[in-house]
């Protein structure tokens, strides 16, 4: 039976928790100012101290790494990414090489990322508190299994939105896929080039979880790139 994927949504940003057969698994973290609701959620679920087994990180960036320190402390847990996103961790969750913006990207969608952006920088001022760093207990590669944690899933290398950035990959074809793909006002957005969309497409995807908006099926982005 496939395992369910509980959707945590913080605003814009979502975190996934899978149930596992002794406790959970919590795949990104949000911003640290979202730390009251997402701790609210988990508790709704009753993942609690003791039996969250591991915290998977998609990517370095804040807006997934925001907790991870205190989470990982309050949680007697570990912290799992790629190593190509650890000096981000190390530092403050933001700086790294952000690439160029394509060429066709909607316009309203710019806007999106700025509205966003403001949005960040105000509510990171009124929370007030630095970004807690931390290193990563285990590196994950592309091909690492989740299942000796509970989770029957497995890594997938998916660079494109940063070096590092990961997806994991259900036994029944769901893609929990952190800002590779985002699905922002009704848009898909996708961080990644034709032979990563190839490589995708070979994998006989259904539902893709983003870091963004809502899950939607991988056929969208298949006929968007037909």
């Amino acid at each position: 039976m496939p395992q369910e994927i509980e959707t945590i949504g913080l605003g814009d940003t979502n975190c996934y928790l899978v149930k596992t057969g002794g406790g959970f698994i919590l795949i990104d973290t949000g911003y640290p100012f979202q730390r009251r609701a997402l701790e609210t959620e988990l508790g709704k679920a009753r993942c609690e101290p003791g039996n969250l087994e591991l915290i998977v990180v998609t990517h370095g960036d804040i807006d997934h790494t925001g907790n991870c320190a205190y989470l990982r402390e309050k949680y007697k847990t570990r912290i799992a990414m790629h190593k190509g996103d650890t000096a981000m961790c190390r530092k403050d969750g933001i700086t790294r090489d952000r690439g160029k913006m394509p060429a066709d990207f909607p316009p309203l969608l710019i806007l999106w990322l700025v509205q966003s952006g403001l949005d960040f920088l105000l509510r990171q001022a009124l929370w007030g508190k630095p970004y807690e760093r931390f290193e990563p207990d285990v590196l994950l590669e592309d091909g690492r299994s989740l299942e000796p944690y509970g989770f029957r899933a497995g890594v997938l290398h998916t660079p494109g939105h940063s070096n590092g950035s990961i997806s994991v990959l259900t036994e029944g074809g769901d893609l929990i896929c952190g800002d590779l793909f985002g699905n922002v006002w009704g848009k898909i957005l996708k961080s990644t080039d034709e032979s990563g969309l190839e490589r995708l497409r070979s994998l006989n995807i259904g539902m893709v979880y983003p870091g963004h908006g809502k899950p939607f099926r991988m056929e969208r982005i298949v006929k968007s790139a037909s």
